[in-house]
């Protein structure tokens, strides 16, 4: 079984979710998490990337993960990913609300 490493929710700094937010795919992917209510699994099929191959949209999951913005458990055979709004608010207030309203649809 896959193990998902998330970073405790102290251990979470603001260079490392910027930095993950500075690619436009993980910028949307992370829109999409915030409108999702049972959050998105990995593969193309399901999430609303369809022009993006299933290894790179892997890829921008485990950044996005490894930087704390989201939580990755597995349910049956697939991957859930949600956003970890409540942790990253709790830590810097206003971050992600205020990015992902001026972030373009």
């Amino acid at each position: 079984m896959i193990g998902f490493v998330h970073p405790p929710a102290d251990a979470v700094e603001l260079h490392h979710i910027l930095s993950a937010l500075a690619d436009p795919i993980r910028l949307r992917i992370v829109k999409a998490l915030h409108r999702a209510e049972q959050g998105l699994n990995c593969t193309a099929s399901t999430a609303p990337f369809l022009q993006v191959p299933r290894s790179t949209l892997s890829n921008h999951f485990r950044v996005l993960r490894e930087s704390g913005l989201i939580c990755t458990t597995k349910r049956g055979v697939e991957n859930i990913n949600v956003l970890r709004l409540d942790d990253v608010e709790a830590r810097f207030p206003g971050l992600l609300p205020n990015i992902l309203a001026l972030a373009p649809d």
